[in-house]
């Protein structure tokens, strides 16, 4: 079978499984499951440009997604007035401050000449930019976070449509990859990896932290759409009637609408970005990247500067997950930091990454979209299979009760069991790199 072949065909299998699904559970289910699909799909094809094509170690990847979730609320939210009034100019004024004073020790430290001198002022420097900054920023922080906590707390966003928060949000994961990238990308691969998960922690933190940013763990709910909310689709008399020349339910029909309409949208993006991905690969650019990955001495002996092509790739790499990260809290409607959990879940895209194929971003998507269908598919397989199993057991079997409650942890076990056929029998991923 020819890789061609090959991909088709495991594309094909993935439908038939889609199809399975909407058969067997419902199309609403089925429908979730390929939106979602296609967002891993996405964050794959991120990680797979910085390590397929770079050999780049990055395991912060939640970092890069939740700035994108963050996007979505710079941009769609309505803005704050009360909390504007109260503390926003001022919040401004002290993130000034703490950037002049950041700044000013860079100009410090390329103007001035070594020595003690140059120490003192360094350090005299920080130490009263920082009490300015906190003395300007903290009192703009309170004043903004007392205005109705309950409700906002916060200083709101733009109020522009949604669909443009999904470009910022790569813009802003693009701005944190590069600051990441000028200290970090001079390290080992495994120092690396340590260096850009804890920098996803610190983002995740601030995230949670931070009320006055996007309301941190209290979450921000209500994030317009670019599609039409069901409710009013049920309120529209031409919408109904045509469901009901369909034979289906308005309140159902309306459901999945919704559901094929972010479908589309996405299917655009990642169908965009493949594109992009694709001849990125093919270029004299990509050939280049894939030299520097092989052999990065004799990568530099030909006169490449790896650093500065390792920058670019982590950057890309990293805008990509950020728009995916900002395309995911579009379609949960929500903000909710506390759930980016940087271990658990980039853990699993780089499963996907590595079960579809590194190297390969038609792996990358393949992969992307069969390990969530497996994520979401694996509980409720499994506690069927462990009911069967069981069902010859004592209803007050002690050991009937333990394995039921085990099958929420059958996701974790299936991960790690596949990942391992995987890399014994097809190394390479299920479409390798030519």
């Amino acid at each position: 079978m020819t890789n061609n072949m090959r991909t088709v065909a495991l594309f094909a299998g993935m439908a038939v499984l889609l199809i399975g699904t909407g058969m067997v559970q419902g199309w609403n289910t089925a429908l979730l499951v390929l939106n979602m699909g296609l967002i891993s799909a996405i964050m794959s094809l991120g990680v797979n440009l910085q390590w397929g094509f770079a050999g780049l170690f990055n395991v912060g990847v939640m970092g890069f997604v939740a700035l994108g979730g963050l996007a979505t609320v710079l941009v769609a939210m309505a803005p704050v007035g009360e909390a504007w009034a109260a503390g926003g100019l001022r919040v401004l004024a002290g993130l000034a401050l703490g950037a002049a004073t950041i700044v000013g020790m860079v100009l410090m430290a390329k103007r001035m000449a070594a020595g003690r001198t140059r120490t003192i002022a360094m350090i005299a420097w920080l130490i009263v930019g920082f009490f300015l900054y906190r003395a300007v920023f903290d009192g703009g922080v309170g004043a903004v976070e007392a205005i109705d906590p309950a409700a906002t707390g916060y200083l709101g966003g733009l109020g522009l449509p949604v669909l443009l928060a999904w470009p910022v949000g790569g813009v802003l994961a693009a701005g944190a990859a590069w600051i990441i990238g000028k200290t970090a990308l001079g390290l080992r691969s495994d120092y690396l990896a340590i260096a850009t998960l804890g920098i996803a922690e610190i983002v995740i933190a601030v995230m949670k932290n931070e009320d006055w940013l996007a309301r941190g763990v209290k979450n921000v709910i209500g994030i317009p759409r670019p599609v039409p909310y069901e409710v009013d689709l049920q309120q529209s008399e031409s919408f109904v009637e045509r469901a009901a020349g369909l034979g289906m339910d308005p309140t159902y029909a309306s459901t999945i609408f919704v559901k094929l309409s972010y479908g589309v949208l996405f299917t655009i993006v990642l169908v965009i970005l493949l594109w992009m991905a694709q001849s990125a690969l093919h270029s004299p650019w990509g050939r280049m990247m894939r030299a520097i990955r092989d052999n990065e001495t004799a990568a530099e002996a030909m006169g490449k500067d790896v650093t500065r092509r390792h920058l670019q790739i982590f950057i890309l790499g990293s805008a990509v997950c950020g728009i995916a990260g900002a395309m995911m809290t579009t379609l949960d409607g929500q903000l909710t930091p506390g759930t980016y959990q940087p271990l658990r879940f980039t853990f699993l895209i780089w499963v996907m990454m590595i079960v579809g194929g590194s190297g390969n971003n038609f792996g990358a998507v393949l992969g992307g979209m069969l390990i969530w269908w497996l994520w979401v598919m694996v509980e409720p397989m499994g506690l069927s299979f462990i009911q069967f199993i069981t069902s010859g057991m004592a209803e007050d079997s002690g050991l009937r009760a333990h394995l039921l409650d085990s099958a929420a942890h059958m996701r974790l076990m299936t991960m790690g069991l596949i990942l391992i056929l995987v890399l014994r029998f097809s190394p390479r991923g299920l479409i390798p790199e030519k």
